[in-house]
Formats: C-alpha cells, structure tokens, sequence
C-alpha cells in the first residue's frame, strides 16, 4: 500500500511540474472570475472550466446567482468583481445601457466568424450569444383539437380557463404583450392602450399566471393548464409529466431568446476573458453541450442527430425563422407594463 502511494505521489508531482513546465507563465497567478447561474455545474466544469484551466494555466473562481442580482451587484461595484458575465439578453441590455461593460475585441475572439448570424453581435459590439432559444406555445396535442397554429390561438372561446402565461417579470412575460398588440392590430409599444385591452380579454382564457419552471410544469401536470406560453427549455419537463405536450408549429414564428457573455469595464483579466469567450465558442465546447443537454449550439459547425437536436432551437431554418426582441425598447417601458399587467392579473 506504501508503495501504491508512493508511486502516485511520484506521478502527481510529475503531473505539476509538466503543468507548471507548458503553461504559461503570465497566467500563473491569474485567476478568471465568472458570474454566471450555477446550473449544470458538473457538466460545465467537465466541458468548460477543467479544459479551459489546462489551456490557461490559470484559475476560475465563480459569483453565481439569478439575472437581476448577479448584475445588480455588478452595478453597486462600478463594473468590478468579475471578469465574465453570463446573462439573458433582456438583462445583458440593461448592463449595456447601463455602461457596465466593454466592448468585445474580435479579432481576439475568431470563433464568433462560425456562429450563426443571429447570436454573432445581438447587442451591437458587445458580447456575443453562447447559446439560443425560443418562446412559443405548448399545447396538449390530446385535449386541444384543433391543434394550436397561430399566436391569435391563445384567445380561442375554447381555450378558456385553460392557458397559463409566464408572469410579466420572467422573460417570456413581456413577450405575451407583444403578440397581445399583434392580436389587436397594433404595435405593443407604439399604442400600449390597445395591446393591454387585448391582454384583458385574453384573462378568461388564463388559468394561472406561473413564474419558475417547476410552476409550469405543476400547472401542466395537474391538467390545470392544457396550453403554455413557454421557453423551450421547459418542453422536456413538460412532455415527462404529459407526453402528449406538443411544440407548437405558429405560422408567425417563434421568438428567439439569447444567453449572452459579456466582459465587465472593470475586469482584470481581459485577454483571458476573451480567450474563455473563444473557447466557450468552440465547435468542441459547443458540440458537448448540446450533446449533453446543457445549451442549445449556436455554432454553426455543430451537427446533431435528429433525437440529440429533438429539444434545441438548432439548425439553420428554425433559426432563420425566429424573430428578435428590441430589448432596448423594451427594457424602457417595462414599470409601466408590470403595472398594467398587475392591474388585470393582481399582484
């Protein structure tokens, strides 16, 4: 047994001196400080942060927690405290407009050129999209006959009482305004009056108003909700609870929703944070999470089978048919759509 141990001791310090022999010598001491959410944390770190640390010779530390505290405390510390952020696109807006971070240097950052159009500068210069999305509607394929075709399905007479939305502070809710002004023949933003008119008749027609994922799911499982305003994330938990619940195909489209990464003003470790981005970028990185359940690929080098691409936006024609979101726009009147929404829902 001594032996055993020796013999690993003797292998483990050959394995350091090798490390400390090829890395580099500027990144030793260097540590990257990600803020992001903290799922997946077994699969990123075996498909991220252990490879990444090889090629860097550096350390990751993490700040994890929801959108809006992450970036919150990003804001109370002008900027500092981390040197790559993950967010939503709604919130990545708001640290854009805010002045929190800086621009993406591309020259650093090669494997953005691989990317699909739609995730390469979603926001202008800054950060580029690492992953994709959609919102669309859910429907139970058993129950609800004739199948859902159009956005202007939600307000069927015979879908009362079956509907359920996101809440307006989650990130599909405000989406639900949107296509409420659509309904109405107007733009949401340019004539709100009529689009909220469109959202209080549509009020018979929802059960329940959800805010977490697990919400929706119960919602769904229960049989209290036939149909769902939904991020296609959730599509897996809600077909186990009830495998007849169906995507939706709208003849409008579905909505793109993006997860960004941007790099904070006050970041000390700037090119180390556009080498993580690069590598984050990567047709390999890219090509193991999408594998793995873990985000949909935005490169356009990743190919899956139809049964791994089954719960993804992927693929050139889904995306090239989704429409994007003027966050900008949207950001700015959200108080008072949150007030107006709560008027017909209730807090």
């Amino acid at each position: 047994m001594m032996k055993g141990l020796t013999l690993l001791s003797r292998v483990a310090g050959l394995a350091v001196l090798a490390a400390t022999a090829t890395a580099p010598v500027y990144a030793q001491a260097k540590t990257l400080t990600i803020s992001w959410w903290g799922y997946n944390g077994e699969k990123m770190n075996a498909n991220i942060i252990e490879p990444f640390k090889k090629i860097c010779g550096c350390d990751v530390a993490f700040e994890t927690g929801n959108n809006a505290d992450r970036l919150n405390k990003l804001k109370i510390r002008g900027g500092k405290g981390v040197d790559v952020i993950y967010l939503t696109d709604s919130y990545s807006q708001i640290g854009i407009d805010q002045g929190l971070f800086q621009e993406i240097d591309r020259s650093k950052v090669p494997n953005i050129a691989d990317l699909y159009d739609l995730a390469k500068a979603p926001q202008g210069n800054y950060g580029p999209a690492y992953t994709i999305g959609r919102v669309g509607i859910v429907y139970d394929k058993a129950k609800v006959n004739p199948p859902v075709t159009s956005w202007n399905d939600l307000w069927r007479d015979d879908l009362k009482s079956a509907v359920t939305l996101p809440g307006i502070t989650t990130t599909a809710g405000p989406l639900a305004v949107l296509e409420a002004g659509k309904h109405a023949g107007v733009d949401a933003y340019d004539d709100t009056d009529k689009a909220f008119e469109a959202i209080e008749s549509l009020k018979n027609n929802v059960v329940k108003n959800y805010n977490t994922g697990s919400e929706l799911v119960n919602l769904i499982s229960t049989g209290e909700a036939k149909v769902a305003l939904a991020q296609d994330f959730t599509l897996a938990s809600m077909q186990a609870a009830v495998p007849s619940m169906t995507w939706a195909t709208l003849k409008e489209g579905d909505i793109a929703t993006l997860n960004t990464v941007n790099i904070p003003k006050g970041s000390e470790n700037v090119e180390l944070a556009h080498q993580f981005i690069n590598f984050i970028l990567s047709k390999e990185v890219q090509q193991a999470e999408a594998e793995q359940g873990v985000d949909a690929p935005v490169s356009t080098k990743v190919v899956l089978t139809p049964d791994q691409a089954k719960i993804w936006t992927y693929g050139a024609d889904m995306i090239a048919k989704l429409s994007r979101i003027d966050y900008a726009k949207m950001n700015a009147v959200q108080s008072d759509w949150i007030d107006r929404w709560n008027e017909i829902f209730g807090m």
